[in-house]
């Protein structure tokens, strides 16, 4: 019981002595400065943390009209099962290399929905990987991709492809088009439907190389 005693005095007694000590910061104005201070410094973190977020949003390119693609590649080979891949978004073009017999591509979809939607923001996309396969198998571990991301401050896309952290302004949606045969001088294009990503051949040598590569396909089903 002395303990018990004891420790309720010397509580009581801490408790006075905090509360004379922050009267005496207070008046003297050192607690209000360091409040102030840390709240300086937080509302800085917090508008740095904005800006970052702001930069990344803003390497999301607007969806285009329903009667224009999201991008057109197009192939030229430079060797047996290797092509130079030209992509044109827009009017930006870009070129990568890839090696097999087949393609495919994953496109990050930003959606915006709820308050964010109904302000009018207008939903994104980026095209995040270009990946390429051989259709023998003895050659299915060469399969080869190609980054297509350019580097952004913060990646807030993988913090909002977490369940625990979703949110009711925007959905994260990973987007995959099917796998489609190159060939020299095809021409394809990738567009945005219900159903996800659609990728279609736009020239001949497109059509002729989906044709081979169904017989290709189902030949094996049909022995």
């Amino acid at each position: 019981m002395q303990h018990d005693g004891l420790a309720w005095l010397g509580g009581a007694l801490a408790t006075l002595v905090a509360l004379l000590a922050v009267r005496l910061l207070w008046r003297r104005g050192w607690l209000a400065g360091w409040l102030h201070g840390n709240l300086a410094v937080a509302l800085l973190a917090l508008a740095v943390l904005l800006g970052l977020l702001a930069r990344g949003l803003l390497a999301y390119a607007p969806l285009p009209d329903s009667q224009r693609p999201l991008v057109t590649l197009s192939f030229q080979a430079l060797a047996p099962q290797q092509y130079r891949v030209t992509l044109l978004e827009g009017t930006r073009e870009r070129e990568v290399v890839l090696r097999g017999d087949l393609w495919q591509l994953d496109v990050r979809l930003l959606r915006m929905k709820g308050p964010t939607e109904l302000i009018g923001l207008q939903s994104g996309y980026r095209l995040e990987r270009l990946a390429a396969r051989y259709m023998a198998i003895e050659q299915q571990s060469l399969q080869n991709q190609v980054e297509l991301l350019e580097g952004t401050p913060i990646d807030f896309w993988t913090a909002l492809r977490l369940p625990q952290r979703a949110l009711g302004v925007l959905d994260a949606v990973p987007l995959r088009s099917g796998m489609l045969p190159m060939a020299d001088e095809a021409v394809y294009v990738v567009s945005l439907s219900a159903a996800g990503l659609l990728a279609q051949p736009l020239n001949p040598a497109a059509q002729r190389a989906m044709r081979l590569w169904t017989v290709s396909s189902e030949a094996p089903q049909a022995r």
